[in-house]
């Protein structure tokens, strides 16, 4: 294969760094052999070479992102040109379960974080107040 001719397939882990997805391709790799890259649901393996049309799935807590593979690469590239190479094909309703957190972001906090700051303090006291109104509500039990 020459130099500057396309390739039909390439390493997942290698295609995962060049479009950014990854900061390292270590880290890519991790992430395969973790089961956080699949297939059609199915986990893979870091050499496992990839193909135009492909759907991948990268599991990021608290979603799955879906990626359609557009162009195929090995040399990382810069951000304003992903686009050419995948598409965010992420359904709609992992987008809501990453909103929902996103809104109760101080309310569930992860364990092993440590005390709220004073501004986490703040924010849940703001938040309480705002619905200090019900307290003032009586249920009739009168039927």
């Amino acid at each position: 294969m020459a130099k500057g001719e396309p390739k039909n397939e390439v390493r997942i882990d290698k295609w995962l760094w060049a479009v950014r997805l990854f900061k390292t391709r270590s880290i890519a790799i991790d992430a395969c052999k973790k089961g956080r890259i699949t297939i059609k649901g199915v986990a893979i393996k870091p050499s496992r070479m990839i193909k135009i049309g492909d759907v991948i799935e990268v599991r990021r807590a608290p979603i799955t992102y879906s990626f359609e593979v557009l162009a195929l690469t090995e040399n990382r590239m810069g951000a304003k040109l992903v686009p050419e190479f995948m598409r965010d094909v992420t359904p709609p309703s992992q987008l809501e379960i990453l909103e929902m957190s996103k809104i109760s972001g101080f309310v569930d906090r992860a364990r092993g974080t440590g005390r709220p700051t004073k501004k986490d303090r703040r924010e849940m006291e703001q938040f309480t107040e705002d619905y200090s109104f019900f307290d003032d509500w009586e249920l009739d039990d009168e039927d």
